[in-house]
């Protein structure tokens, strides 16, 4: 137990607050010169009551019942083995929404061993999409599960990078922070794993005061890559600092069936436990990855090789969607076995999950559809595009439709493949023309452009529903200053750099040397023009709007007032006015573009308002929604 003492000797300063904060790391904190509990907060340099390991002496210590309440953060780790790619991500949001349902405030960390600082220069085919939090952060998209099942609101911190880490830790050897010490992974790379950790696992990101009950941390890769060693090792003397009671580790793991023999193989899963324990940590509960149920012997002989209890090993088999998850893990008492391992049990209740049943068991029983074409360019991978897909899904539910998302590679519909691949070409066209809505979401490049003016030709002239977001908004601008006010050269200088009509412009602000974290990032304010234009009726007739954004173009603020005398109308500007956040096309059924990206905010029960109204006017019913809801706020359903 750290005795309380008074000591007249030490210098209360910032200097004093660090070494204090070494001294009782995982019990109290100092932020921002300050001294913290979950309880107390005094000023830095007013305090004259220190910490010592030693001292036998107390003076105004806080009394037992007191010292109960500050609580310590638990921990809940999710390791993967064998392969990536298992679901870590949807398996620790589960967990998190079952511990919500417990009751428990629940925050997440996610962490990426690559050597990138952040995921803002990496290519969505290689990593999927960049998900875009309200301060700015470009962050691993696993974000986006935990934000939109759990409905918080995440900091860049809450994605911690090797990058990030070494990058904090060169920055303090030069500035002499480690006093002329040899600077090396152990100890002062995992101190600083440790310390991020502890840092962010106490900020609130749920809308209330105070630090949550448990931060669930992924970390991302498969035990036994060489870059997932730091992060390892930081986590076990993680689990040895703040106690068992305060740490639960679960290992997700496949169990492969082999097609010849159809044997559920346990041996994949057992050389992972056993590389874990060899790096010094020991999985409390096994998820279990599989197509279909785990067989009871396949649990027997599991529970018996990786030292698991029986009812601690889980199995996540295929399900309809991966709303099923943490009904999957309740089913289990998945949620007993981690509030038994944190002890818990105590201040836990039993998990409801009664709005989140009826909610995956709706999409289940739905049968009408909706053809969305979604025309881009990395339809390749559809990882890429995540958060819009989540947003069609949101909204398609509300409307007791079930999305049926055509996908369109933006360069078949171009003139050119019509030589080169003609079948692709037909294919592309008949998709298209057989969609009730346009879908062009946000890209960087100029692959796949001409394509994508095309499908917003298209979808203007023929009065299709069309939502363009970000490049989708620029292409929008592009095609319409071609198409009808005539100016055949209109180009954004993305596409052409010396375009002789520059519709679209890099903005005065952006960074031309440097590409990460240059761009208009993060959450900004939005302000609407007219009260009675689709956008601000489906916000719910609000003056303003707050969304994420992430470009470093703009429409030219010099051909704003061409493109309005000919019929293109800007409803939404930034707080300057200079900058147009969203378009509209009057006397079309949906035709919007906005340079924000709604479908990061877009939330199971609360879907964007944009996409609900592109999926309502492809349905034919967004005229009877708006004329219904006047006051505003979207609704949960609407069918």
């Amino acid at each position: 137990m750290f005795k309380c003492f008074l000591n007249k000797s030490v210098t209360t300063t910032t200097a004093t607050a660090t070494t204090l904060h070494s001294s009782v790391l995982g019990l109290f904190r100092f932020r921002n010169n300050s001294f913290t509990t979950s309880t107390y907060r005094f000023s830095a340099p007013t305090l004259t009551q220190t910490f010592c390991l030693h001292s036998e002496t107390q003076v105004n210590c806080p009394s037992q019942s007191e010292r109960d309440l500050v609580r310590k953060m638990k921990y809940v780790v999710v390791t993967g083995g064998v392969v990536s790619g298992l679901g870590k991500g949807v398996t620790a949001s589960s967990i998190g929404v079952v511990l919500k349902a417990c009751g428990l405030r629940v925050t997440s960390i996610k962490i990426d061993p690559y050597l990138n600082t952040d995921a803002g220069t990496m290519s969505p085919f290689e990593h999927g999409e960049v998900f875009v939090l309200d301060d700015g952060g470009e962050v691993d998209l696993d974000l986006g599960n935990y934000e939109r099942f759990l409905d918080l609101t995440l900091t860049k911190d809450n994605n911690i990078t090797t990058g990030k880490i070494f990058q904090s830790v060169i920055e303090k050897e030069r500035r002499g922070h480690y006093l002329g010490k040899t600077v090396q992974v152990v100890p002062h790379i995992t101190d600083a794993i440790k310390d991020w950790i502890e840092s962010v696992a106490v900020i609130p990101v749920d809308g209330k005061e105070g630090a949550a009950d448990v931060c669930v941390i992924e970390l991302g890769g498969t035990v036994g890559d060489i870059e997932s060693m730091p992060f390892i090792e930081a986590l076990r003397q993680l689990s040895f600092l703040v106690g068992q009671d305060n740490f639960c580790l679960i290992h997700v793991s496949l169990i492969p069936v082999l097609g010849v023999v159809g044997e559920q193989k346990t041996k994949p899963t057992q050389h992972s436990v056993r590389e874990l324990r060899a790096l010094g940590l020991t999985p409390h509960l096994l998820a279990c990855r599989s197509a279909q149920p785990l067989l009871e012997n396949t649990k027997a002989k599991l529970s018996q090789f990786c030292h698991v209890p029986a009812a601690n090993i889980l199995n996540i088999h295929d399900v309809p969607n991966i709303w099923h998850v943490p009904l999957l893990l309740r089913s289990q008492n998945a949620h007993d076995a981690i509030l038994k391992q944190l002890d818990l049990l105590s201040i836990a209740t039993p998990p409801n999950l009664q709005d989140w049943t009826q909610m995956a068991e709706s999409y289940d029983n739905l049968t009408k559809s909706v053809r969305i074409a979604m025309v881009g360019k990395y339809v390749g991978l559809t990882d890429s595009y995540l958060s819009v897909i989540k947003a069609l899904l949101h909204a398609c539910i509300a409307c007791s439709l079930k999305p049926s998302i055509d996908w369109i590679a933006a360069s078949d519909l171009e003139d050119d493949s019509a030589i080169s691949t003609p079948e692709a070409h037909a294919a592309a066209w008949e998709t298209l023309r057989g969609a009730a809505c346009v879908l062009v979401p946000g890209g960087f490049g100029d692959r796949g452009v001409r394509g994508m003016i095309l499908a917003a030709k298209y979808a203007r002239e023929n009065h299709i529903p069309y939502l363009g977001i970000c490049l989708g908004m620029q292409i929008s601008v592009i095609e319409f200053a071609r198409s009808v006010v005539g100016r055949e050269k209109a180009n954004s200088t993305e596409f052409e750099s010396q375009t002789s009509d520059p519709v679209v412009i890099f903005m005065p602000e952006g960074s031309r040397t440097h590409m990460g974290s240059t761009m208009r990032l993060g959450s900004r304010k939005t302000l609407l023009q007219t009260p009675d234009c689709i956008t601000a009726r489906l916000y719910g007739n609000a003056e303003y709007i707050d969304e994420r954004h992430r470009h470093r173009y703009e429409v030219n603020p010099d051909v704003i007032d061409v493109l309005e005398e000919n019929g293109l109308k800007f409803v939404g500007k930034d707080v300057t006015g200079k900058r147009m956040e969203i378009l509209e096309l009057p006397n079309h059924p949906f035709y919007v573009g906005v340079q924000f990206h709604p479908e990061f905010k877009s939330r199971p029960r609360r879907p964007s308002a944009l996409f609900l109204g592109l999926i309502l006017a492809a349905a034919g019913q967004l005229e009877a929604y708006l004329n219904s809801h006047q006051n505003g706020r979207v609704a949960q359903s609407v069918g």
